[in-house]
């Protein structure tokens, strides 16, 4: 057969990736703002219907996002959905914890150990900014999940490895729900822990930076432990 095949797929599909693909090519970063709407129906030859739709489209997956009044601009999320696994459908929560944690230890350890080795100075000042503000949050005794996901999210970034931030979901999910399940009990443990995972890796020592992420978990897997066994639902 001579030539590609057509491509048949809807306009607003070939529409979204050319926008995804522009993205790429453009090399547009999270928080950039795309063209206006006049400019990017004449660069993808589309309608203003066509292009809305796919806007709409990419901001349900999480590539853009749209802020009415001001325009599309790259999400910082990444196109990863909030819950890529369908962990809320899973009724025990107890359970799901245990295995998110067992999860975690097979490899948040190397993604410390890989942050020692690819950090730089910028991003050791930002590691340490984060971890104070997650040390204040728990000082004031206020809910700290997001900013202790941020600072998970934070060190898996600096090791380089283009497909840990893509797992960052799994982990993020992890951090929220323990805390949850525990009533956020670990708060001197996590403190100390977060401190030590991140002098480890401003020091450039990759193995206690594996040491150090280990024994946070390790920390949040016996505690967990201790709390009883029944499974925990919402409705």
């Amino acid at each position: 057969m001579c030539g590609s095949p057509k491509d048949s797929r809807p306009l607003i599909d070939k529409t979204a990736d050319n926008i995804v693909s522009y993205i790429i090519r453009n090399e547009l970063k999270p928080g950039d703002r795309l063209p206006p709407e006049h400019e990017l129906t004449e660069l993808l030859e589309v309608g203003r219907s066509t292009l809305r739709e796919a806007i709409r489209m990419l901001a349900s997956r999480n590539v853009l996002e749209v802020r009415h009044g001001s325009g599309s601009f790259i999400s910082p999320k990444a196109g990863v959905a909030d819950d890529p696994f369908g962990f809320s459908f899973i009724r025990d929560k107890h359970k799901l914890a245990e295995d998110l944690i067992e999860f975690r230890m097979m490899i948040e350890p190397r993604i410390a150990a890989s942050a020692a080795t690819g950090c730089t100075e910028e991003e050791k000042l930002l590691l340490q900014a984060q971890c104070e503000k997650v040390e204040k949050l728990i000082e004031a005794g206020e809910d700290y999940s997001e900013e202790d996901s941020r600072l998970h999210t934070m060190i898996s970034s600096c090791g380089r490895n283009c497909v840990m931030p893509k797992l960052m979901p799994i982990i993020t999910s992890s951090i929220r729900l323990l805390i949850e399940l525990t009533n956020a009990s670990l708060r001197d443990e996590t403190v100390r822990t977060h401190r030590a995972i991140v002098d480890a890796i401003c020091d450039g020592d990759s193995l206690a930076a594996y040491d150090a992420m280990m024994l946070h978990l390790i920390y949040n897997r016996d505690r967990l432990r201790e709390e009883p066994l029944i499974a925990y639902t919402r409705a």
